[in-house]
């Protein structure tokens, strides 16, 4: 049976439902691309339209298309074999497009915030190198934006696309049942466009699975007919700790997720103060440290029943300690030590456990915490700037450890002030190597060398020094004690232990 999403494509950008603002920005990027040649970024909740309103592009621009997608391998290597030879290069029809635009092909990369780990070596600099190189238009597809490197957002234009909505789903499956010759009452429409949250296609697939076999579409077909859906956990969160009518209904709600409890309470107490109230939140935690012990139980006896009672605290009973509900849109941010599906964390982790000598395990669960609360929102900033210098941390890393956004000027100046201290504690410290310092006689060299046998330690002279400056480093060191902890390059260190 024929993909109805895939039957039922637009086959062109004044076909696509909704989103009239980023079609618009996609027709204009297309229509002026020889004067800028910048790739483009079409982001946004997965199933509202952005692969179709690429494709919608190249069929308008008379371009082919050379798509690579999350299912293909994305190598650095398969990267610029394929995705970089199509946008370099001569179209599949031999043309070299020049400023015939019907000449062009267009090259879409789909899922490009998805591109990470063993597999994909090296595809994140291959796909920013494709961008800024590209003799052709390149379009990537992103869910999260943010998600991608800040280099690859710098180098490209971006446009968001939004949930479709009610009105604009509706039409859609209104035309397919008519193609299709079937039947159907408006309501079965409505609640099929309602239950998928603006997830157009989506919205499709529930239209084909419900309506096979059957010449006229009910309510009662939608209602006896609906998929299990699970849900997602922003919505669980603003079931729990803004809209709930009931602490029931945030139960049930529990069940729906994927999350663990041990998750969800993560979630829960991460987020929870944007909204709730002292008096709200003084209640809610009492329930989180019920929750808490159960979760302490799951994992002394390894009983798993006990998830139930820790669920009822993290929903129902956070729920219930809310007063009415709470309105406007709020930011739900993910939980600063949950697992990440970016490499970030363990990056951090992996670089504090190097520097410290313990394991991973340690380091996350030892030593980032109080890391985090010495230098929230890179508070103070002389320490923050320490430990970027220690950990050799760049952007990413100092923004999850803090708190702070990535691309905020505050953690970049962090970084950047790391990055020339940690420069002038190498010069400091390596013996003259980098000031030019005239090679020293054989004499020199000999009594460097008698020091190295000593102590073990790389002689100054090999690195350009003297051994008169060693004779005055070790005196100085002598005199004073703190020079010397100074002098192993661990300044600050034992502040993060």
């Amino acid at each position: 049976m024929t993909d109805w999403t895939e039957k039922y494509r637009p086959s062109s950008l004044s076909e696509l439902r909704g989103n009239d603002k980023a079609v618009k920005q996609v027709r204009e990027w297309a229509t002026t691309w020889d004067d800028h040649g910048e790739a483009i970024v079409l982001y946004g909740s997965p199933g509202i339209g952005k692969t179709s309103a690429a494709h919608a592009l190249a069929a308008d621009m008379g371009w082919e298309t050379v798509e690579l997608n999350a299912s293909d391998q994305r190598t650095a290597d398969v990267i610029e074999r394929y995705a970089g030879r199509a946008a370099n290069n001569a179209t599949l029809g031999g043309s070299s497009g020049g400023d015939d635009t019907g000449g062009r092909q267009l090259v879409i990369l789909d899922e490009a915030d998805n591109i990470h780990g063993n597999y994909d070596r090296g595809g994140k600099s291959a796909v920013t190198k494709l961008v800024k190189e590209a003799g052709q238009p390149v379009v990537l597809i992103a869910n999260e934006y943010y998600d991608m490197s800040r280099g690859l957002r710098n180098a490209t234009q971006s446009v968001e696309f939004r949930d479709v909505g009610k009105r604009s789903i509706v039409p859609v499956l209104r035309d397919i049942c008519r193609k299709e010759g079937i039947e159907f009452d408006t309501d079965a429409l409505d609640r099929i466009a309602e239950q998928n949250s603006g997830d157009l296609r989506g919205a499709v697939n529930d239209l084909q699975a419900i309506a096979d076999g059957r010449d006229h579409l009910t309510l009662e077909d939608v209602i006896t007919g609906d998929r299990d859906r699970s849900m997602d956990i922003f919505p669980f969160l603003d079931l729990v700790l803004k809209e709930g009518t009931s602490a029931q209904e945030a139960l049930q709600a529990s069940y729906d997720v994927d999350d663990t409890p041990d998750d969800l309470t993560k979630w829960i107490e991460d987020n929870m103060l944007k909204v709730y109230d002292t008096d709200e939140a003084v209640r809610a935690y009492d329930h989180l440290a019920d929750a808490d012990v159960w979760l302490g139980r799951v994992w002394a006896s390894q009983n798993y029943s006990y998830w139930r009672y820790a669920g009822d605290n993290l929903s129902a009973g956070v729920a219930a300690a809310r007063d009415g509900t709470k309105g406007g849109w709020t930011r739900w941010g993910r939980p600063q030590f949950y697992h990440s599906t970016s490499n970030t964390a363990d990056e951090v982790v992996r670089s504090i456990a190097e520097r410290g000598g313990f394991s991973m395990d340690t380091a996350r669960r030892a030593v980032l915490p109080y890391l985090s609360a010495m230098t929230h929102h890179c508070k103070p900033r002389d320490l923050t700037v320490e430990m970027a210098a220690a950990y050799e941390f760049e952007e990413a890393h100092v923004s999850f450890v803090t708190g702070s956004g990535e691309t905020t000027n505050k953690v970049q100046s962090v970084v950047e002030d790391a990055e020339e201290l940690r420069a002038e504690r190498m010069e400091e410290h390596s013996g003259g190597a980098f000031a030019g310092v005239a090679p020293s006689t054989e004499a020199e060299n000999a009594e460097a060398a008698a020091d190295e046998s000593d102590d073990g330690q790389t002689s100054l002279a090999d690195a350009g020094g003297t051994a008169d400056e060693s004779d005055e480093a070790d005196d100085e060191r002598d005199a004073d004690p703190d020079a010397a902890e100074e002098d192993d390059g661990q300044s600050g260190l034992s502040d993060f232990m």
